[in-house]
């Protein structure tokens, strides 16, 4: 694999990663409101709450 596709390998797969918990542990799922608006404000709680898990991860609270 060429360098830079490595690069892109490591960032694609963390991304996945991100997507993958938010759909199963995070309700992305599943989101039972109507319209684009909700849905996003849905999600965006969702990446929040992951953002504040990883936050304490590397606090270490």
């Amino acid at each position: 694999m060429a360098p830079h596709e490595a690069v892109r390998y490591n960032e694609r797969t963390s991304v996945e990663r991100c997507n993958g918990r938010v759909k199963d542990e995070l309700g992305g799922r599943c989101v039972q409101v109507r319209g684009p608006d909700k849905v996003m404000m849905h999600l965006m709680f969702g990446i929040l709450a992951l953002f504040a898990d990883q936050l304490l991860k590397v606090t270490g609270c």
